[in-house]
């Protein structure tokens, strides 16, 4: 990093923060000449190849020829990560003092060699599908080595750590049985690892490369088009005219902006650059250190991730491994991401007060109150009556137009876009302003909503297409790239002709570059990802050919001592220890892959079923905050270097601000409401206000500072309220337990009546997959019947009485039974009946009682120390 500011020394320029990222995301190397042309004509072939394997084409009857370019899940995964592996060793350096304007020529070897291991599946399908399970010696040669230059690309895009992570798991796939006895396994040859990890798909090319080829890629390539289209600028300027002006305006704005950048970026380090070198130094302006500023950018970046409808590229890996669809993640995901964003703008906001900070000065005049309330509300209701028409009118042309209705459907959204583009063309275009000058005004709220409309069309169309449309991701996110297309060549010509400036050809040229750069920038920021999921590919392929997954499962038990709360706080510590050298998508894959099954099987046993998506984004949690860790979180990297302050103090305070969002983990494992699991809609509604107010008060507890600054007494209090509003059940279970415990002998008597349709929680006592003794607890529901005998049968279940026991005799074959977990031969220890009890939301009483004297307490200091806020310096 250059001296550029005596003042600021570790401040970066433009042309150095844009290093800063390609290194770390789309490779540093530029080459020139023919190069050049071989490296970005890779990298524009790749996502034309994503583009026609994503579209409905190669299933199109073409004449003379048929169906052409049909390629099976494993052809096309071998396709991508020759692409990966190619452009890997082309626009990454060996070494930070290898040339950045050529390509050596042993780099150009591994290149091509590199893309022929990794295309061998593909070259030669056919004949390794006529012999499976018997890898010849090319196999077993192109194998080696596309292991080690797959590793050596892996080093050169992520750095060593997964390298060295991938390389102990071979290692001890191979060592297995010279290993202590607690983790000790028979081995493996190397002809059986060569065929699990290389020539089948249980290895590197398994679910996760399957995911970053259909999914992920598209997902890039899109958010790569909207940033090329204008649209990460036009957010930006929205987020700022609508919240500058409020205390602390540029910060919040940044996390608004930072969110919505979220949409277009999968990388928060890009995200950091992005709009850090706009916000950063605004916020710098009205009074935040250059860490804090650093810090609530990094924080609202890195948050980016976990925000739907785009979420980072481990979203997409939960539809395969937990086997529910994009929308139902989505669903799950969204309260705490929501929540977790309100409580960042909450964390700027105090960070205001506490430094009597004002925001920044509006151009025009503002408008009372009132008459912004009455423009929020019809908006609100404009929206809604257009989302009304839309749905019930795509309803309407289906029926009505038959196999014809894409076909109108496509020249109704034609029109609106044109429609919109007319409409913005009459509000002068976006361009940053300089946010090192001297006099900062912000934008106008109405011309600058009103310049972009035309960018959230694509955005609607995704969310479109996944939530009503019920499209699979890839195909959701082609069509939204396509239009995306279709309005970079478009976009230009139009305003040039509504605005009857001329030029159209040259305007349409613009766009066709802009179109070009898009496909090829959307290439390079795959390289890393590509590379990442086939590597975490091989830490699969080991975990399931040795079975190292249980054997981790009684090592971690032990080191639990059999908490629940333990074992996610080992596994927190986990995910963030790898995190400091895997990206989020690589350290996801390994630890859920690795400790998943054993919190969901732990929590059985500690009488807790945790549903497998909760333990799913518990780890992404986790994953993501690994760019803010210090000591090696990039994010809080690239903000320092475009806020001069010091990167590892950036990151503390950045982790700071990130305790809200390392918390709701915790939480939502516990109190499944959160993520929306079982709810009503109108209980959805109820769960986001008592979430919202809580983690807003576990925020001003964290951040020492609610009406005035906290007392020790103070912050304790409000940790208290909050964790009341999350959990209720908590306290509620103390004072009336929700179960009555009956023994187990009672259900084959006759004395017991339960009702249809119960939820029975069932103490079992069996074994686990490989004959260990196991005690867990089942959730059955009984069937329909007249008593509760006939109840059980009807769910599938028989038991007997065998020397005082009751034991499961027989379970019925797809039944209730069996989807519970209930085996032949286990035994039932006890089981817990539901019983009537209070509703839990009664405890929001005693907690919110408890608040009030905390505010009228902190109400009074106020009004004894209040001061004005001062002016900031511009």
């Amino acid at each position: 990093m250059s001296d550029l500011n005596s003042k600021e020394p570790n401040k970066l320029s433009d042309a150095e923060l844009q290093d800063f990222v390609a290194s770390t995301d789309s490779g540093a190397r530029d080459p020139e000449g023919i190069q050049r042309v071989l490296l970005l004509g890779t990298a524009l072939c790749w996502s034309l190849f994503q583009l026609w394997i994503a579209s409905p084409l190669p299933f199109y009857d073409w004449p003379l020829i048929g169906s052409f370019g049909v390629f099976n899940d494993t052809e096309s995964r071998s396709i991508h990560l020759a692409f990966a592996v190619f452009l890997s060793f082309m626009a990454y350096p060996a070494l930070s003092g290898s040339p950045r304007k050529r390509v050596p020529l042993a780099d150009m070897v591994m290149a091509i060699l590199g893309a022929f291991c990794a295309g061998y599946l593909f070259l030669f399908y056919v004949q390794i599908s006529d012999r499976p399970g018997l890898p010849t010696t090319l196999d077993l040669a192109v194998a080696v080595a596309g292991g080690i230059l797959l590793l050596e690309a892996t080093r050169r895009t992520l750095g060593p750590p997964l390298v060295i992570v991938a390389s102990v798991f071979l290692l001890y796939t191979f060592a297995g049985p010279y290993m202590p006895e607690i983790i000790a396994h028979k081995g493996a040859t190397l002809k059986e690892v060569v065929n699990h990890q290389w020539i089948t798909t249980e290895g590197v090319f398994g679910i996760a490369l399957g995911v970053s080829t259909s999914f992920v890629f598209l997902f890039v390539l899109f958010g790569a088009l909207l940033d090329k289209a204008g649209a990460g600028n036009y957010f930006i300027k929205v987020a700022f005219s609508l919240l500058g002006h409020l205390r602390g305006g540029p910060a919040k704005a940044a996390v608004v902006a930072s969110g919505m950048t979220g949409l277009i970026s999968g990388s928060s380090i890009a995200n950091v650059v992005t709009t850090g070198t706009f916000t950063i130094p605004m916020m710098r302006r009205v009074g935040f250190s250059a860490e804090k500023a650093g810090a609530v950018e990094v924080a609202s970046s890195v948050n980016g991730q976990i925000m739907p409808p785009v979420m980072g590229a481990a979203a997409f890996l939960m539809v395969e491994y937990v086997g529910i669809s994009y929308l139902e993640v989505i669903k799950h995901a969204f309260l705490p991401a929501l929540i977790s964003y309100i409580a960042l703008v909450y964390i700027v906001h105090l960070e205001a007060l506490k430094q009597n900070m004002y925001g920044l000065p509006r151009r025009s005049v503002a408008k009372p109150w009132m008459a912004r309330l009455t423009g929020v509300l019809i908006g609100f209701f404009a929206t809604a009556a257009i989302s009304m028409v839309v749905y019930y009118g795509i309803g309407w042309i289906k029926p009505l137009f038959g196999q014809y209705a894409s076909l109108v459907i496509g020249v109704v959204l034609l029109a609106v876009y044109v429609l919109l583009v007319r409409f913005s063309s009459h509000y002068p275009d976006l361009e940053l302003d300089d946010p090192n000058s001297d006099v900062v005004e912000l934008p106008e709220v109405g011309p600058t909503v009103k310049s972009g409309l035309h960018f959230i069309l694509p955005v609607v169309v995704l969310v479109w297409c996944l939530m009503v449309e019920r499209l699979s991701p890839g195909l959701s996110a082609f069509w939204a790239s396509m239009l995306m297309i279709f309005i970079l060549l478009t976009q230009k010509p139009l305003f040039a002709f509504f605005r009857n400036k001329g030029g159209l050809g040259r305007q349409f040229r613009w766009g066709f570059n802009q179109l070009i750069d898009g496909l090829i920038v959307g290439a390079r920021n795959m390289i890393g990802i590509g590379i990442a999921t086939a590597t975490a590919g091989v830490i699969v392929g080991v975990v399931s050919q040795t079975g190292v997954g249980s054997v981790l499962a009684d090592l971690v038990e032990v080191l639990s001592m059999g908490s629940l709360l333990l074992m996610l706080v080992l596994t927190a510590l986990l995910s963030l220890i790898l995190g400091m050298g895997l990206p989020t998508t690589a350290n996801y894959i390994v630890v859920s892959s690795l400790l998943a099954p054993v919190i969901v099987t732990l929590g059985q046993e500690s009488g807790l079923i945790v549903p497998l998506i909760a333990v799913h984004l518990f780890v992404f949690y986790f994953g993501i905050m690994a760019d803010v860790t210090p000591p090696v979180g990039l994010a809080s990297f690239a903000a320092a270097a475009v806020s001069g302050g010091d990167p590892i103090r950036t990151g503390f305070v950045a982790f700071f601000y990130s305790l809200r969002t390392a918390i709701l983990p915790f939480l939502f494992i516990f109190n499944t409401d959160l993520l929306l699991i079982d709810v009503t809609w109108w209980q959805g509604v109820i769960v986001f206000l008592i979430s919202t107010a809580a983690i807003l008060l576990f925020t001003a507890a964290t951040q020492g500072y609610f009406l005035v600054r906290n007392r020790f007494y103070e912050t304790a209090l409000l940790i208290l309220i909050a964790f009341s509003l999350f959990r209720p059940g908590y306290w509620m279970d103390m004072i009336v337990s929700p179960y009555q415990t009956v023994a187990a002998s009672e259900l084959t008597g006759s004395n017991l009546d339960i009702p249809a349709r119960t939820e029975l929680r069932l103490h079992l006592v069996g074994e686990d997959a490989v004959g260990n003794p196991r005690n867990f607890v089942a959730l059955f529901e009984l069937g329909e019947g007249r008593g509760t005998q006939e109840r059980l049968v009807n769910a599938g279940l028989e038991l007997i009485e065998l020397d005082g026991k009751v034991v499961v005799d027989m379970v019925g074959f797809d039944s209730q039974a069996q989807r519970a977990g209930l085996t032949f031969d286990q035994q039932i220890a006890q089981v817990e009946v539901p019983q009537d009890q209070p509703p839990k939301e009664l405890m929001f009483i005693p907690a919110l009682l408890l608040l009030t004297p905390i505010v009228l307490l902190q109400r009074r200091r106020r009004q004894v120390n209040g001061k004005a806020p001062t002016l900031a310096k511009t």
